[in-house]
């Protein structure tokens, strides 16, 4: 039976909102502690006006917003009120001190009022032209009005930008002949080409791609500042007639007639060295020295260092702590080869990669006996060989009142001297209940995991490399779980699997596995065989034992870096098979025994066939430094085939819980437009489907700092939608099956808000959901749900408020 929460946790939900209207009401006047002449900086808008697109004055509105322009920001806002600076208020002028007042005014959480200083507003413009100029809006002009009421200010910048300038040629002026040849030879992936709108942070840009090309190709001593950029928007026809200027008026008039944007010329310029001595040259790698085991404050006059030599690489170390193959694997530099920063930037990453080593440093040194010739030293400090950690963790659901686990974790980051890792998990769990007074155990879960991995590929045929930059790891996996749901079913699931793992570039990531074998063991309670699963016939096949044999493929790209601040994408897919090579082997035992006997029949087990499907994109905006807009898309389909007509239970889709559609209960919702209001349902409210759509908006934000800014209390509003469905009609569950034409209907939505403690290092999260849309009959045929909220019945927040405490974000 589901376990409710506390009608306690609504009456302290109660007064925590009585006690924050009441602060929100407080703060709603801070001009009472300011003299006469002074006024509170409120608000602030940017009015862009201007021959630009709606999409471009938003993006101006945003930059001229900034606190590098707008040089005062009015104080942030909670819940509609400038909250910290009543608190500001409240520790300042009105002396308040006790336990509460001290845990609530630490300085992050205290705003001092901005007052309005008109001096900071001028200066405001004055950037906001400077700015506006640099994106090419040469003709932009910017004013403010000011709107005061009642000791508070309002200020509006009037901006207008006129038109945008574009490029029309790029010249080139290099001297060097061989970097003017190099750099036309790159000119496809220019970032500035004719046609494109001015921007000065796209000629910084131009300036970076130009030295890494530059820099690309050998030429070790290049550096940026001796790329120029002259900008000309005078047009020279104005003097072709010097006799007679208004012929060149003339001219300019009909040259720009039709025109929407000015046009400017930029040449690009690359001056040698004043000394000739120094003209840029190509520079080769000689020597390349490697320390596997440098300690932090080392020295390589250091006579304990001994000397061996791999190929071309020269190993100096104090222990034996790599293999020589190993390492010269892993070191991607090669003597002779031309210098490159790309290259060097691929070999520093690789190492890491590996996973050896604390730090790695490399340096290049001039020979000083041949010109052009570097030697190159990598200087690495390894980490401790062995961890082991462990973790606890304790949490709280709408459908277990108590729920703690237990992991345990060994690694070895060196196996045999062969950078081979070998990673040991062991992990316990248990969810309680209260039923009648005492509690009850409802499920526990004990399992174990042990994998090696390898960094290279492990294959009975060689494999080509397509870059040898590229981090390529072999893992051979195995483990085993058993988990039991009190009075209904025990589940052992022994699984192991074999595969690879590598990045395809600096955003893409395979992970292959051509192995995976799981055997799944069923064991049903007799009470809950006969009176749950025999009358389901889809759950009786769901549960019955299987060995699930196939291929995984998963791709994954995320652009998660210092590039992509503003925003950011995090995508998933995966495919999996099960039964197709199983099979073959099946039928290769059961020709070989010439007894009529195969794997199946052997092990009493059938082999499950299935072929399943899932996508998973994600999108972050970050709308300002505290606060993130989250959005998730996803899809799944699982689809039988051959002797299997449907999949094993636990590779099914399950809706609702803390990392699904969180106004529902953990498996409870769907499929499709059923509802199991039966007797049953109490005892077992798993539904499980084949296919899966879900939809999630999630608005994050920051709202005091506990403890001198130890802990980030953050709060969150969300919205979920999605459900489950059948690929074919179920007898049983009438309304389960997916149909294209009711998605409308059958989607179910719901809201809700949450509280979220940041220790940096994790993150505990609270949410509350409730039902906006269900997708079964409720005397709405089109199933919206807010008429019948009925928030101020116990009962009914009982029943439909569904809280989840768990760790880290849902998505």
């Amino acid at each position: 039976m589901q376990q409710r929460p506390h009608s306690s946790l609504f009456i302290y939900l109660n007064y925590l909102i009585i006690l924050m209207t009441t602060l929100a009401l407080a703060a709603c006047s801070n001009t009472k502690y300011l003299q006469k002449n002074q006024v509170l900086y409120v608000d602030s808008d940017v009015d862009v006006k201007g021959e630009t697109s709606s999409a471009e004055k938003q993006d101006i509105r945003a930059s001229l917003s900034s606190k590098q322009l707008m040089l005062q920001q009015s104080n942030t806002l909670f819940m509609g009120t400038r909250f910290k600076v009543w608190l500001y208020n409240q520790k300042y002028n009105e002396k308040k001190s006790n336990w509460f007042w001290n845990l609530m005014l630490a300085p992050r959480n205290l705003e001092e009022p901005v007052i309005y200083d008109s001096t900071k507003t001028k200066e405001s413009v004055k950037r906001m032209v400077s700015y506006l100029n640099n994106q090419g809006y040469f003709y932009a002009t910017v004013d403010y009005e000011e709107s005061i009421k009642r000791q508070k200010v309002n200020v509006t910048y009037k901006v207008n930008t006129g038109k945008n300038f574009v490029i029309n040629k790029i010249r080139y002026e290099i001297p060097d002949t061989n970097l003017l040849k190099l750099v036309k030879e790159h000119e496809n992936l220019a970032l500035i080409k004719s046609g494109m709108a001015y921007k000065q942070e796209s000629l910084g840009s131009e300036r970076e791609r130009l030295m890494r090309v530059i820099r690309n190709a050998g030429y070790y001593k290049f550096d940026r500042n001796a790329i120029e950029f002259e900008i000309d928007t005078l047009h020279k026809i104005l003097f072709r007639n010097l006799m007679n200027p208004f012929e060149g008026i003339v001219n300019v008039y009909n040259e720009r007639k039709g025109q929407d944007m000015p046009k400017m010329d930029i040449t690009i310029k690359i001056w040698n060295p004043e000394d000739s001595s120094l003209r840029y040259q190509q520079y080769t790698l000689d020597s390349i020295i490697v320390y596997p085991d440098y300690p932090v404050y080392g020295s390589t006059a250091d006579s304990l260092f001994k000397t061996t030599q791999r190929k071309d690489l020269t190993i100096r170390y104090r222990q034996d702590i790599l293999k020589p193959t190993v390492l010269y694997r892993a070191v991607i530099l090669k003597k002779d080869e031309r210098f490159s920063q790309q290259r060097t930037n691929d070999a520093i990453s690789r190492l890491y990669d590996l996973g050896a080593w604390q730090f790695v440093n490399l340096q290049y040194r001039e020979r000083q006996d041949t010109p052009n010739m570097l030697s190159t030293y990598i200087f690495m400090t390894p980490k401790r060989r062995q961890e082991i950690g462990a973790n606890f963790e304790v949490s709280t659901s709408s459908d277990y009142l108590v729920g703690s686990g237990i992991s345990l974790n060994y690694r070895h980051l060196n196996i045999g001297r062969s950078a081979t890792q070998l990673n040991v998990s062991l992990n316990t769990g248990i969810e309680l209940i209260r039923s009648q007074g005492s509690w009850m155990l409802q499920s526990q879960e004990i399992g174990g995991q042990v994998s090696l991995i390898f960094p290279r590929f492990i294959t009975p045929f060689h494999i080509a490399q397509r870059s040898r930059s590229t981090t390529v790891r072999t893992r051979l996996t195995a483990g085993v779980d058993y988990l039991t749901r009190s009075a209904k079913f025990y589940i052992s699931n022994v699984n192991a699997s074999f595969g690879y793992e590598w990045n395809q570039s600096l955003y893409k990531r395979w992970i292959v596995k051509p192995i995976s074998l799981n055997y799944v063991g069923v064991n049903l309670n007799a009470g809950f065989r006969d009176s749950i699963v025999n009358k389901n016939p889809y759950l009786k096949r769901s549960f019955e034992p299987a060995f699930i044999g196939g291929e995984n493929v998963t791709y994954i790209y995320s652009n998660n870096d210092a590039l992509h601040r503003n925003h950011y994408s995090y995508f998933r897919a995966n495919v999996e098979e099960s039964g197709a090579w199983l099979n073959g082997i099946n039928s290769l035992w059961g020709s070989i025994s010439g007894k009529g006997t195969d794997l199946e029949s052997l092990t009493n087990m059938p082999i499950a066939n299935f072929l399943k499907l899932e996508a998973d994109y994600r999108h972050y905006w970050n709308l300002t430094g505290h606060t993130v807009l989250a959005t998730r898309i996803y899809g799944g389909v699982g689809i039988p085939y051959g002797k299997s007509d449907v999949m094993p239970y636990i590779r099914q889709f399950t809706a609702g819980g803390p990392n699904s559609i969180r106004a529902w209960r953990l498996r409870t919702l769907g499929p499709g437009t059923f509802k199991d209001s039966s007797v049953t349902a109490s005892n077992f409210p798993d539904q499980t489907g084949d296919m899966k759509l879900e939809g999630n908006i999630e608005y994050r934000f920051d709202l005091l700092r506990l403890f001198n800014g130890s802990i980030n209390l953050k709060g969150a509003t969300f919205l979920d939608m999605g459900n489950i469905w059948m690929l074919k009609k179920d007898t049983i569950r009438p309304g389960g099956e997916f149909r294209l034409q009711n998605l409308y209907r059958d989607l179910a939505v719901g809201t809700g808000a949450g509280l979220r403690l940041d220790f940096s290092f994790f993150l505990i999260r609270l949410d509350w959901g409730v039902p906006v849309k269900v997708p079964y009959y409720t005397g709405n045929k089109n199933g919206w749900y807010l008429s019948q909220w009925q928030l101020g019945d116990a009962a009914w927040r009982r029943n439909n408020i569904i809280w989840n405490v768990a760790i880290g974000y849902p998505f």
